[in-house]
């Protein structure tokens, strides 16, 4: 089996930060639009550096963050996030496209498709179009959005059916973007597989999200259900491990990986898939991935292609 590991957002390999804006600060400073570009404009290019920080050190996989163009959704801000920056755009692509890195992104929590509040369910369509116009500027050939099912309000079943109208709604371009992860609270691996086989759509695995709400199905029942709502492509998956594993603190993200948990989970997944795409959501960041990449040459005999990806 063949793993590429990547990372989200921001590298600890140099200060690379992403610049945010309020809407009170926007208000306090009389819609200064000229403010506003130039944060933009210093966020695009923050994201080249990155992307070249990657290609430079073999990083094939990583995760944009959804804060690159602030206020671009708030209803009381209207401007051109699109063609104003295409210049900025196809320079990142070209290098997207030339070094055949995975790009994608996910919505922060804010993105709840299936609320009971109108205003929610709005906010987050505009939310998700947001995104896809961005993977458009940025010319990814096959955008991804990694979205949880949200509200469990009135009951999980009553939520899911939600879910599945308001998702039947979006434009089809969205829709066709829209992958579903497992929850660490609500929703197991078996909600989230009948949703996206009965939508057809890709089911993202987070593993560490799996140990925290297990639901009462075997995951090892699973697996094979889960890499062929792919359909042939290669599947990513999320994977941390918990800050402590005392109830109050394994929801939350330690800042590296367990390379034993890490060595067992890829061993058992190894037998359903050929390829897999495995998202290190750690908050060491590249840290993490290349402190893995360390213990892993140490622990396994895995064959290295180059500093992120192997064979098992």
């Amino acid at each position: 089996m063949k793993i590429r590991l990547g990372y989200v957002a921001l590298s600890k390999a140099f200060d690379s930060s992403f610049q945010t804006e309020t809407y009170t600060t926007y208000q306090k400073t009389n819609g200064d639009l000229k403010r506003l570009d130039n944060i933009i404009k210093n966020n695009l290019n923050t994201l080249y550096e990155i992307l070249l920080y990657n290609v430079k050190n073999n990083i094939h996989f990583y995760r944009i963050t959804s804060n690159l163009i602030p206020l671009a959704t708030h209803k009381e801000v209207s401007f051109d996030y699109v063609t104003t920056y295409q210049s900025d755009y196809i320079k990142i692509a070209n290098l997207i496209n030339h070094s055949k890195m995975r790009c994608d992104m996910h919505p922060e929590q804010y993105a709840i498709l299936n609320s009971t509040k109108k205003e929610v369910v709005e906010n987050t369509k505009s939310i998700l179009s947001y995104h896809v116009k961005l993977l458009k500027a940025l010319q990814i050939e096959d955008p991804l959005l990694v979205l949880h099912v949200g509200s469990s309000v009135f009951g999980k079943e009553k939520s899911i059916e939600r879910f599945i109208y308001q998702f039947n709604k979006l434009p089809k371009n969205v829709r066709n973007a829209i992958a579903l992860e497992n929850d660490d609270k609500t929703y197991t691996v078996e909600d989230v597989l009948r949703i996206c086989e009965k939508l057809d759509i890709r089911m993202v695995l987070d593993y560490h999200h799996y140990l925290c709400n297990k639901g009462e199905v075997d995951i090892q029942n699973q697996y094979q259900r889960i890499f062929n709502t792919w359909h042939g492509k290669i599947p990513k998956v999320h994977f941390s491990s918990p800050k402590n594993k005392t109830k109050k603190d394994i929801r939350s993200h330690h800042d590296y990986i367990d390379i034993n948990v890490f060595l067992n989970f890829i061993k058992d997944i190894e037998n359903f898939t050929d390829n897999v795409d495995i998202m290190i959501e750690a908050k060491a960041k590249d840290g993490a991935l290349f402190r893995l990449i360390r213990q892993l040459k140490y622990k396994s005999d895995y064959t290295f292609i180059d500093e992120t990806s192997f064979y098992t």
